[in-house]
């Protein structure tokens, strides 16, 4: 198992798919979120839910709140909230709605993270992957900068750092379930 401590977000708007997407049942079980704490339990020895809010969820899991601001649905909001709570230097960010990333790629990522380097980040051919990566604590205070100045792109962020690219042929793996007919796509998967 892996010492990294692993961070899924599950605190977006879910506009695009007209419901929050953490909530739909998948894979056995009743929410996405459940589903990925027990999938990702198996591979890292720690896993937490970012989050607005835990009472969501009817499952217990390590959480952890996104700090005062109800009305920015940004993964900017949660990364700040994750540096307040865990005490590691970096950890593996994870979105809810990735649950086809498997050991195979996270295994890829993490070996080719440094200590040197901000990040440590997916590339697929349609481009950078910002929440499937290592993010160490030397970004801390760049995402206190963005989440202040009302800034969210993760990608500008990861361009202007000292960012390593892991890069990936396949994109199946990264299919992302941002609106319905992804999710029904994602379901024939399973």
């Amino acid at each position: 198992m892996l010492d990294i401590s692993c961070v899924i977000f599950a605190g977006g708007r879910s506009s695009r798919m007209g419901e929050d997407k953490s909530l739909l049942s998948f894979g056995g079980f009743d929410t996405l979120a459940e589903f990925q704490l027990s999938r990702l339990s198996k591979i890292f020895k720690t896993v937490h839910i970012s989050c607005k809010d835990k009472s969501k969820f009817d499952f217990k899991a390590s959480f952890i709140e996104d700090i005062e601001t109800d009305s920015v649905f940004a993964p900017t909001v949660g990364f700040v909230a994750v540096y307040e709570k865990l005490p590691q230097d970096s950890f593996f960010a994870l979105s809810v709605d990735s649950p086809f990333i498997s050991e195979n790629e996270i295994n890829q990522i993490i070996k080719n993270d440094t200590f040197d380097v901000d990040a440590t980040i997916a590339k697929t051919i349609s481009g950078i992957q910002p929440m499937c990566g290592i993010y160490h604590r030397s970004l801390k205070h760049k995402f206190i900068k963005m989440l202040k100045e009302n800034r969210h792109k993760l990608g500008l962020l990861l361009k202007l750092s000292n960012t390593n690219f892991v890069e990936f042929k396949d994109e199946k793996q990264f299919l992302n379930l941002n609106h319905p007919h992804e999710y029904q796509e994602a379901l024939k998967l399973l």
